[in-house]
């Protein structure tokens, strides 16, 4: 796959091993030269390889990036991820286990033959004047289609994240995951992404890293791309999608306005009925935000830009993550998610999408084990039947099970290099099975 080179200030990722696969017949590794050309002729010969994680391998496409440099690409078939190794970068936890089972196939269809996802949204990319939408107090995510066939904003974002790789994390990455890594990846996780007709990563603003001496072009790039977003008299208003880090969110002299990271020259303004829902429907979030100095704030909306050139927010919505830029939804799953990255741990962080609160959902999924990824619970406070909350997504892969509100955090699946060989453990076997590593009935 052709990439474009690094932006200033950002570090780039290394996912340990290359990943082989057969491709033509011959086995190769990628982001070798060899490889590069390979992919190029099996996709002009409707070729499909196959990734050499397991035994007889696990059949993929070639997919042609035409927004990075004419490059080509080898993905998952739709469906397949759980199919894989753990340990491989193209593996992903089943779908049941996240919020991504419930929209694959209604809100995200993905064509092998063209390399085409298209996604269904719930949210207006077009101006509605004299409205600004936000769900009501008391619901479990912004702008829900509960039947799972459309993504909300919380939804589009938490794909996006997954398909940046931004769920991922390994020990070689600590130190490396920058904004920059994280504007590149997303970038390049749009490409080939249709919505409501039009290609994702057209209407899509991520900042780029600020630089002083660079402020004049960085402006003019923002300004051309906004452009596009200032309707004509008399037609609609199409919508630009941002995605950005907050820093605060404040009254101004004329209703409020948030201003986000890496464009200190322009707020985006925002009326007092969107203000006054969002401190309502984030609260956990933004208390969250407000107690922990080491979390980030990312945000999604759609806004729109008038003709002076100021952009308005329509619709948003909110996602705490670490300093590893790692999501989490409450304090519990910090402290888990920070046990791991500490631990040293390789693991995927699990993703809400459309789900409720009320739903099962793996925290995280870890890479590094023997045999099946274990899957890590954290069981929300009122859930006292462990399996029938369980039930609803009914794992295949050992169960790690934590109730934060009536105990400390039980030891975690010890990784493949402290362990010796055999099947996956607990650490400590004499506790009780609700505690205990679980492997499903």
């Amino acid at each position: 796959m052709a990439t474009a080179a690094p932006e200033p200030g950002e570090a780039v990722e290394h996912a340990g091993r290359r990943a082989a696969y057969l491709v033509g017949g011959k086995r190769l590794e990628a982001g070798t030269a060899a490889f590069a050309e390979a992919i190029a002729a099996a996709h002009a010969a409707h070729q499909r390889p196959r990734c050499l994680c397991l035994v007889g391998g696990v059949e993929m496409y070639v997919a042609r990036l035409a927004g990075l440099g004419d490059g080509y690409v080898v993905k998952r078939m739709p469906d397949t991820g759980s199919h894989h190794a753990p340990d491989c970068t193209s593996y992903e936890p089943p779908p049941e286990v996240s919020g991504l089972g419930q929209v694959l196939r209604s809100a995200i269809t993905e064509d092998p033959v063209t390399g085409e996802t298209t996604l269904k949204l719930d949210f207006a990319m077009l101006k509605v004047a004299g409205r600004s939408k936000m769900p009501t107090a008391g619901s479990d995510s912004d702008s829900v289609a509960s039947s799972g066939t459309k993504l909300s904003l919380r939804g589009l974002l938490h794909y996006l994240w997954d398909q940046a790789e931004l769920t991922r994390w390994q020990p070689g990455f600590a130190g490396k995951r920058t904004w920059g890594t994280v504007r590149r990846h997303l970038l390049q996780a749009a490409e080939n992404k249709i919505a409501r007709g039009d290609a994702l990563r057209a209407r899509l603003f991520i900042p780029e890293v600020f630089a002083v001496d660079q402020r004049d072009a960085i402006n003019a790039r923002r300004m051309s791309q906004w452009s596009q977003a200032i309707a004509p008299p008399g037609k609609p208003q199409h919508l630009m999608l941002l995605i950005a880090e907050v820093k605060e969110i404040v009254p101004a002299r004329y209703g409020f306005k948030a201003l986000v990271k890496h464009v200190p020259d322009q707020a985006f303004a925002l009326d007092e009925k969107l203000y006054r829902r969002l401190g309502r429907r984030f609260e956990p979030a933004l208390a969250l935000w407000g107690a922990a100095d080491d979390i980030h704030m990312v945000m999604i909306a759609t806004f729109s830009v008038a003709a002076a050139g100021i952009p308005t927010i329509v619709e948003l919505s909110l996602m705490p993550v670490t300093r590893q830029w790692l999501p989490v939804e409450d304090a519990s799953e910090k402290q888990l998610v920070e046990k791991l990255v500490g631990d040293g741990r390789s693991f995927i962080k699990g993703l809400r999408y459309n789900l409720g609160a009320a739903n099962a959902l793996a925290s995280a999924t870890l890479t590094d084990c023997e045999g099946a990824a274990p899957l890590l619970f954290i069981l929300p406070i009122g859930v006292e039947d462990d399996w029938r909350y369980l039930q609803v997504s009914e794992p295949l892969a050992p169960v790690w099970l934590w109730h934060p509100s009536s105990e400390a955090m039980p030891p975690l699946p010890q990784a493949a290099c402290l362990r010796t060989v055999g099947a996956c453990q607990h650490a400590d076997s004499k506790r009780t099975p609700k505690n205990a590593l679980l492997a499903n009935k």
